[in-house]
């Protein structure tokens, strides 16, 4: 298959590993060529006009493309590695001189006389003794640093010995050499175990992996001869010298492909400081808008206010003046001579009714009074509820808008040291002097967010208590309420049983099957019945829908009591059903009992508190004019 056909269905990043064998094995075959005439070659780039390499070129070439930038396609760079890892193992004998030349030793003239390490480092714990689980041990040898904590154990099903891993690195080596120095300073090292290997007492004893513990026999020498290999520390410099060569060739490719994302990046970062103006423009106009829209809903207020005061006044008035009419009334009989008895009698009987008309205008105007006095207190509660609710709302947006102005800053800070970032290799004073003034800049615009965040948080904390301070008062209007405002009254403003079924639907459903008789007494079975449904906890005919990308819960329509319920009674009980569920599941989902709200029955809908004292303001006047 030729090259190009290959790359017709590519590979993803994590896949890459996984390919890199199959060019490797064409490469052992001699299917891709490298070595032609004498001289070295890439067999995946024919088409560059570079043909001829050295060991060294080629290699750093072949580096540099498996481990290069976003540009290159997954199978190029898995054929790259392919390439290197070739010519590292399979051409390491037409390695330059300059990579092949040992390094000079530096301590000891032999390598033979350095101490063999099993690496990865590896530590040795003796003499455990418990059947706890490898989470203890872990917790027990944690002050060490360990990367990881493998437990042996012995026939008894208890722990023995222990290996710990500690990282390949040179901080690994620290590390494993302070976990030995530990226990030699307790006299718990490894001479010290050999010394008391018959009769060692309860201690641990540690120290770190070497070529005699490499060599054992036994659980610990296996479990390092598995995971470790033998090298010294001279060895381990060479090969990190030789590893380092590589990076820095492919380092060298990456530099230059970094120089042009640069100019990438440079771009879209005037890009998005323009939108970023933008954006801000948009939102000053938003917030101007805002702000004119407040003072208009404060002006209605306040003319709502007025109108409602005046209306007092003259109901007061026109209350004064029937009471002075009735006076005038009173002492006009009062002068009245009775000439005969039926006249007297007549006479008495109209005072009589007089003075019950006038106690019940006196009762009529205190009640008046204390209902004008609960309105004022309504009113001005109210009043300052809405300048509390608006000042809440605007220090909110105020906070809102100094948020996002200071994470828009944030974000452009960042930006510009990025830019800065890929600078700093030009050792340029300047451009390090500017790059301390943008961190110093971010790091005082990160407190000013962190303190933004602070005051908005303590806003929201109010604006709960606001609201739950409203919860209550709705929660002691449909208390109060309760008897004067029912669904039985069907008037505008009433309580709603929420979730409760309508009996009616059921008996005109009923009313359709059977005599008038059994239809009453089925309609209110069936109901009591289904009411019952409603409230068990285990059923749950309801179904999850993503609507505008939010979850929202929906009556299933094929649970199986629902279709039985509507093949068996029909469309209109199943209605009623339907509607019950749904408002349990609005109002009460964790409870799936009947519970009481206020509800504006001409407009089908939960009604506003302030609907509510509009209404029973309304229901006020009305009983005043028909006293």
């Amino acid at each position: 298959m030729s090259q190009s056909s290959e790359e017709e269905s590519d590979i993803s990043e994590s896949e890459i590993n996984d390919y890199v064998d199959k060019p490797y094995e064409k490469l052992q075959s001699q299917a891709y060529k490298v070595q032609v005439h004498g001289t070295l070659k890439c067999p995946f780039c024919a088409g560059k006009k570079k043909q001829g390499y050295k060991y060294k070129e080629l290699l750093q070439h072949a580096s540099g493309v498996g481990k290069g930038a976003a540009s290159r396609s997954g199978k190029q760079k898995a054929n790259h590695l392919a390439l290197a890892k070739y010519l590292e193992i399979d051409l390491a004998d037409l390695a330059d001189e300059t990579l092949t030349r040992p390094l000079p030793q530096v301590t000891n003239p032999s390598s033979d006389q350095e101490d063999k390490f099993a690496w990865p480092w590896m530590g040795i714990v003796m003499n455990m003794s418990g059947q706890e689980e490898n989470d203890y041990w872990s917790r027990t040898f944690a002050k060490y640093k360990p990367a990881k904590v493998h437990v042996l154990w012995n026939e008894n099903h208890q722990a023995s010995q222990a290996v710990l891993h500690f990282d390949s690195d040179w901080n690994g080596f620290t590390k494993a050499t302070d976990f030995e120095k530990a226990f030699e300073s307790h006299r718990h090292g490894k001479k010290d175990w050999k010394a008391r290997e018959n009769d060692p007492g309860s201690s641990f004893y540690g120290w770190c992996a070497r070529s005699d513990d490499y060599n054992s026999d036994g659980p610990v020498g296996e479990y390092l001869r598995k995971e470790t290999k033998l090298t010294t520390i001279s060895g381990i410099v060479q090969e990190t010298n030789q590893n380092r060569n590589t990076v820095v060739a492919g380092l060298t490719e990456e530099i230059a492909k970094t120089n042009q994302d640069l100019d990438k990046l440079q771009s879209m970062y005037n890009e998005n400081a323009m939108t970023l103006s933008r954006t801000l423009e948009e939102k000053d106009k938003l917030h101007n808008a805002f702000v004119e829209e407040t003072r208009k809903m404060q002006r209605v207020a306040r003319d709502n206010v007025h109108r409602i005061l005046a209306e007092q006044e003259r109901m007061n008035n026109e209350l004064e003046l029937r009471k002075k009419k009735i006076d005038n009334w009173t002492k006009e009989l009062n002068k009245r001579e009775a000439l005969t008895d039926r006249e007297r009698q007549r006479l008495d009987e109209d005072m009589k009714k007089n003075d019950v008309v006038n106690n019940s205008l006196n009762l009529a105007s205190m009640e008046q009074k204390k209902a004008d006095e609960n309105v004022l207190r309504l009113v001005e509660e109210q009043k300052r509820e809405k300048e509390e609710a608006l000042n809440k709302i605007i220090q909110l947006e105020k906070q809102l808008d100094a948020k996002q102005k200071l994470e828009m800053e944030i974000q452009e800070l960042k930006g510009k040291l990025n830019v800065m970032k890929h600078l700093e290799d030009q050792d340029d004073a300047a451009v390090k002097k500017t790059m301390k003034e943008y961190h110093d800049e971010l790091e005082q615009k990160i407190e000013d967010l962190n303190s933004v965040e602070t005051l908005n948080q303590t806003l929201i904390v109010k604006e709960r208590q606001s609201n739950d301070e409203l919860q209550e008062a709705r929660k002691l209007l449909i208390e109060g309420l309760c008897d004067t405002l029912s669904d039985k009254a069907r008037t505008i403003i009433g309580i709603k049983r929420m979730g409760e079924l309508d009996e009616k639907a059921f008996y005109n459903a009923c009313k359709k099957k059977y005599p008038p008789g059994d239809a009453e007494v089925t309609a209110a079975t069936l109901c009591s019945s289904w009411q019952e449904n409603l409230k068990d906890s285990e059923w749950y005919p309801f179904k999850v829908i993503i609507v505008d990308g939010t979850e929202k819960g929906i009556v299933n329509d094929e649970d199986e009591k629902l279709k039985g319920l509507r093949q068996e009674h029909g469309e209109e009980i199943y209605s009623a059903v339907v509607t019950a569920l749904k408002e349990l599941n609005e109002y009460n989902p964790s409870g799936r009992y009947i519970i009481r709200e206020l509800w504006n029955y001409k407009e089908e809908r939960k009604a506003t508190l302030k609907e509510v004292i509009a209404y029973i303001m309304k229901q006020i006047k009305t009983l005043k004019r028909k006293r």
